[in-house]
């Protein structure tokens, strides 16, 4: 579900950048580093965007790289202690202690015996 709601709102946003990029196509001057350019108003509202998705992929990809180079690290961290990835895999444990304001940390899983 959560799929098809960021899908909807990627095309929605998409629409309306759109949109607004059709309604702007004066021609604007652009100022670089060491250069200015005249270019109309659409191609820099629409590249702009482009490169704003780029780059939050980017930093999508980097991070689910890390998250499954953790999650390797760990498989191997479990099978040189013996333990299967299988027997942490139990129920949660109940604890007494109550949870302190803002701990959003999952409960315990210890092995079955």
């Amino acid at each position: 579900m959560k799929t098809q709601w960021t899908i909807i709102a990627a095309l929605l946003f998409a629409l309306i950048t759109a949109i607004f990029a059709v309604i702007n196509v004066e021609a604007v001057q652009v100022n670089f580093l060491f250069t200015e350019t005249k270019s109309p108003l659409i191609l820099v509202i629409l590249v702009s965007t482009l490169l704003g998705g780029l780059t939050v992929g980017l930093f999508g990809i980097v991070r689910q790289y890390k998250l499954q180079r953790r999650i390797r690290e760990l498989d191997h961290k479990l099978a040189s202690l013996g333990i299967d990835e299988q027997d942490v895999t139990g129920s949660p444990v109940k604890s007494t202690e109550k949870p302190r304001r803002g701990d959003d940390s999952k409960p315990i899983v210890l092995p079955k015996e």
